[in-house]
């Protein structure tokens, strides 16, 4: 049961290409914006379209996959969990940021 708590499950486009960092311990994280779509019909009918951008962190062997394979535009899906922090920013204001720290991420679409 264990496995159900903070899980987020995704599948979107990556929207613009991914910021990869190498940090002084030889790691990698991966850090890139995803767009979700639902689709639904409104009072009047009409088809409408909704789209969410969630930040998604991958880290490791994560990260290398997203480095190699996920550029932007490209369908994925993503297994992880909701992570939220603060910050100060450079203006002195705290920012409070929820990012989606991805475990497993899945190649979707054509292959390019």
């Amino acid at each position: 049961m264990s496995k159900l708590r903070n899980h987020v499950q995704l599948i979107g486009n990556i929207g613009d290409v991914p910021a990869i960092t190498n940090l002084e311990s030889g790691k990698k994280v991966a850090r890139f914006q995803l767009a979700t779509n639902e689709h639904y019909k409104n009072a009047n009918g009409e088809k409408v379209q909704s789209t969410d951008w969630h930040t998604v962190v991958a880290w490791g062997k994560t990260a290398e996959i997203v480095e190699k394979y996920a550029g932007k535009g490209k369908e994925v899906g993503i297994t992880g969990k909701l992570k939220s922090r603060t910050y100060i920013a450079d203006d002195g204001n705290t920012r409070y940021v929820t990012e989606v720290v991805a475990d497993e991420i899945l190649l979707l679409g054509n292959k390019s």
